[in-house]
């Protein structure tokens, strides 16, 4: 037989029991579900107002937050200088220019940590970074009279440490922003206006704009990988003979400890995930802006490293099917899937749920799952206990469970080893989905729905404390490179070598069988 095989870095199409998230052709995201049987997916508009039947977002008391968020308590519920809602004590919404305000550092006064995460990342729905970086600046030099002829040093050092501490701040977490030179314009102008005050300042500058450029590079140099592996496996499909040529390893020949690929597995995803950016979650389902109706609040929209890690998980859902469908002899089909179960349940024992379940999903897509001849021959135990970790019901009840479970361990761990928490991203993004399109952006008032950013960026900041873990595991440079290369079947090919493995049992897939063979075989 002779069967097509696609060298792209993914499939257009990620079938699972759980669902996938994907992006189309214009960069809208949409959220995707489909079913072990069937192989077709629902697409679930973003402006689908019933929400019924589909997982919902946790609520902020059943889930992790890696940081707390403790607003300055006040006596009354509203602040009628800076225009601030409290209730029971939190900050619930405000004007935008209220909430500018309150990001900006006086000489007696700095916004708490949390506060600075969750602005910067909720503002870019309303104001472009450029712009909000260029009112802050003006702010200060009003509120401080860096424009005066003679500046009052006293008070300049006091709040000086304090707008290079925010200005820190905004650059480590959010390092994508500076990427345009307005950006990098207005911090200088900021410096340079207050160091005449204090000769320490130049160095804390050069300090800060160093770590800024060797952070960028690196991230840089990441994308540029990607890039490059991506070229190398292109959309071409190539042909292969019943035998495939010896340019066409398996995964067994590369590596057949499941351990090491479980640890490679790894690697992969913390190398991917550490190029995501925070904003990119919240760039990810940009709308228009109510109170602009003209353009889009965030016209450039950056959700790059989203949509390759995406492509990633569908990658190895499909290049586990390939390894299981390639195989000419039961017994080798049975090997693989007994091999990839163990890599699943090391996948689980790191703390990598995001690879385990797109093994899981490889296996329970319909080429391989009907392949029943060969499934009589695997120990299937331990498979079944992975699905049910990995069990959808009850909104992932048991996968949220271990996930936590993940979660505390790292809080409390004493190596790099017990920090890893990769979650199943795809459901990651869908709670994020939810959220956003469950919540306004704005109240009726036209304030802003504080609540509502506080909650994503809980979602959010604890994806961000786990994707900076660094991996514990020796890198494989083979093993990264098969993972990252090896051709993988298209929908099509998959199918048809699990036809040629195992006979069509009906007259459907029979005539199946046949089509395939006429289009990609050439043959009747």
């Amino acid at each position: 037989m002779s069967i097509l095989l696609q060298t792209a870095a993914t499939a257009d199409l990620c079938v699972s029991a759980t669902g996938a998230v994907f992006p189309n052709s214009g960069s809208v995201w949409c959220i995707l579900q489909g079913s072990r049987e069937d192989p077709s997916i629902e697409v679930v508009d973003a402006l689908l107002p019933s929400l019924e039947g589909m997982p919902q977002t946790l609520s902020s008391t059943s889930m992790f937050t890696p940081c707390s968020f403790s607003p300055h308590l006040h006596s009354s519920k509203e602040d009628e200088q800076g225009g601030l809602i409290f209730q029971d004590g939190n900050l619930t919404s405000a004007s935008l220019d209220a909430l500018i305000q309150h990001l900006i550092p006086t000489t007696d006064y700095y916004p708490e940590k949390a506060y600075i995460f969750t602005f910067l990342l909720s503002s870019r729905l309303f104001i472009e970074p450029h712009e909000l970086l260029s009112r802050v600046c003006h702010k200060c030099i009003e509120q401080q009279r860096l424009d005066d002829p003679v500046l009052d040093k006293a008070r300049i050092r006091k709040f000086g440490p304090k707008i290079l501490q925010l200005l820190t701040e905004w650059t480590e977490t959010f390092p994508y922003d500076f990427q345009e030179e307005r950006m990098i314009g207005h911090l200088k102008d900021m410096i340079h206006r207050i160091a005449p005050c204090d000769e320490a300042y130049w160095k804390k500058m050069n300090q800060l704009l160093q770590t800024l450029n060797q952070k960028l590079a690196t991230l840089s140099h990441g994308q540029e990988g990607i890039v490059k592996i991506n070229a190398a496996v292109s959309d071409k499909l190539v042909a292969f003979k019943s035998k495939p040529p010896s340019i066409q390893r398996e995964i067994l020949s590369v590596c057949s400890d499941p351990y090491t690929l479980a640890q490679q597995l790894t690697h992969v995803e913390l190398e991917r995930l550490s190029h995501i950016g925070p904003e990119e979650f919240v760039q990810a389902f940009v709308h228009k802006d109510p109170l602009d109706g003209t353009k889009p609040c965030f016209s450039d929209q950056k959700t790059s490293n989203l949509e390759a890690y995406v492509k990633w998980f569908n990658r190895l859902c499909y290049l586990v099917a390939t390894e299981i469908c390639m195989p000419a002899k039961k017994k080798q089909r049975a090997q693989v899937i007994e091999f990839f179960i163990d890599v699943a349940r090391e996948c689980f024992n790191i703390g990598n749920f995001n690879s385990l379940m797109a093994i899981i999903s490889g296996m329970n897509m319909s080429p391989v799952s009907r392949l029943k001849k060969t499934w009589s021959k695997v120990k299937t135990a331990k498979f079944f206990i992975l699905e049910h970790q990995m069990d959808p019901t009850g909104n992932f009840y048991n996968y949220r469970t271990a996930l936590r479970g993940a979660a505390h361990r790292s809080l409390t761990a004493h190596s790099n080893r017990e920090k890893i928490v990769i979650p199943f991203f795809s459901l990651l993004i869908k709670d994020i989905y939810f959220l956003n399109e469950g919540c306004a952006n704005r109240l009726p008032n036209g304030h802003v729905n504080f609540e509502k950013f506080l909650e994503l960026a809980k979602q959010v900041g604890e994806f961000i404390t786990w994707k900076q873990v660094e991996c514990p595991f020796e890198q494989d440079a083979n093993i990264i490179h098969y993972l990252h290369t090896a051709p993988i079947f298209t929908e099509d090919g998959l199918y048809l070598a699990s036809y040629e493995s195992e006979s069509p049992e009906n007259q459907t897939e029979k005539d199946r069988w046949k089509s395939l063979r006429s289009t990609i075989l050439g043959k009747t």
